[in-house]
């Protein structure tokens, strides 16, 4: 009967395999996010920090959207491990750094999951994709334009508040409301 059900789905058994992946990424991301914001937050970055909790905070509705998106489709959703999230940065500097390395290899996921399901007919997925298509876009020029300000501004004393301030100011740049 198991077998029967993941026949009939809407999404293609090979791409929900890719789709419990991306929601371990999702929450690996999340967490990653949280010790980020944890770092800035002890060395008195107040705006960085919650830059990052609002990072984290996306990064599990993105996991959350996928798992939502499976289940209602009948498929079945596995809830992630997470491990291995570093908390030891040198810099404030490092850690955009690793940010902008880890919206690149999400974003490539989602790309690879696109390109399957277009090998596969999976037209559904592919279609509900597509939101993270754009919202990987937004998430990139986000991290570049934070990690730009590292070459404008010198980030000793002063220099480093000025551009803590400044990524309040990156962060509604992004979102507008």
């Amino acid at each position: 009967m198991k077998d029967l059900v993941r026949q009939n789905l809407l999404i293609h058994v090979d791409i929900l395999d890719l789709l419990n992946k991306q929601i371990k990424q999702e929450a690996q991301s999340s967490a990653a996010y949280l010790a980020m914001a944890s770092w800035c937050d002890h060395n008195g970055l107040v705006y960085s920090a919650e830059f990052f909790y609002e990072q984290s905070t996306e990064e599990r509705e993105h996991m959350m959207k996928i798992f939502h998106f499976i289940n209602d489709n009948g498929g079945t959703t596995y809830s992630p491990e997470v491990s291995n999230i570093n908390h030891d940065f040198a810099s404030l500097e490092e850690i955009f750094e690793t940010a902008l390395d880890q919206e690149i290899a999400i974003t490539k996921s989602i790309h690879n999951i696109i390109y399957e399901c277009r090998n596969k007919r999976d037209l559904t997925t592919e279609n509900f994709l597509q939101w993270y298509v754009k919202e990987q876009m937004e998430e990139e020029q986000t991290m570049r334009r934070a990690l730009e300000l590292f070459d404008l501004i010198n980030t000793e004393n002063v220099g480093l508040r000025f551009l803590d301030e400044r990524i309040k100011e990156i962060r509604e740049e992004a979102n507008p409301e």
